[in-house]
């Protein structure tokens, strides 16, 4: 193999190679967050902490969102039969657009004692983006229903996002200006990953390109010399 084919090969190969490891570059960052609860219950003022997560997962234009409770945050005086509780939580959403997404959850399962920590179910709901970027889903306040009683708990610890994560809206849509107002008709800021990989996307056609061009003179000086 001559040098100047030598030469083309490792560029192509680079170009590839650079391409590949910024393809597979994460784009959601998970934690699992402590959020200190402050329940207002029929019988009294309740503190408690839970860590609480929260996945999400393509479906068709949006995302399904699960937040999970690793403890209970309240208890009942009384035991609670099975079915009885109906939780219910809203999380909000920050970065590229700014909503709340109510999350709810199946009853308890299972019978809970009097005054012990009710464990509460996985909660779920449906985001559809409106702006494509990056946004973060964090937990807000809890609803828990109950023997026609509501016990409101709200954060008190300003909690960090559960969940970063680059999504799309439907057709790919950035903000938009007009309709709700809220768009401003410029192209969301969606980060350093993004950036890299548009940078490496383009880095590796400016390479292949220049290897295809010296492809191309190669052949065409060796037709001249025939």
């Amino acid at each position: 193999m001559s040098d100047r084919k030598r030469s083309t090969a490792l560029a192509l190969a680079s170009a590839l190679a650079g391409s590949a490891v910024l393809l597979a570059a994460p784009a959601a960052h998970a934690a699992v967050v402590d959020v200190a609860y402050d329940c207002k219950t029929p019988i009294g003022d309740k503190s408690a902490v839970s860590p609480i997560d929260i996945k999400a997962v393509k479906e068709g234009d949006g995302y399904k969102l699960t937040m999970t409770f690793q403890k209970g945050v309240s208890s009942s005086p009384i035991e609670l039969g099975k079915g009885a509780m109906n939780p219910s939580a809203v999380i909000l959403v920050g970065g590229a657009e700014k909503v709340s997404v109510p999350v709810s959850g199946p009853p308890n399962p299972e019978a809970a004692p009097a005054n012990t920590p009710i464990k509460i179910t996985d909660l779920s709901g449906t985001y559809t983006p409106k702006k494509s970027g990056k946004v973060t889903f964090t937990a807000d306040v809890l609803t828990i229903k109950a023997m026609g009683t509501t016990t409101t708990c709200t954060p008190g610890n300003s909690p960090g996002p559960s969940l970063e994560l680059d999504v799309t809206a439907p057709g790919g849509a950035a903000a938009q200006s007009g309709g709700d107002g809220e768009g401003d008709g410029t192209l969301p800021q969606t980060g350093p990953t993004d950036s890299a990989l548009a940078l490496g996307t383009l880095g590796g056609t400016v390479l292949l390109s220049g290897a295809a061009g010296v492809l191309w003179l190669t052949r065409r000086g060796q037709r001249a010399r025939s």
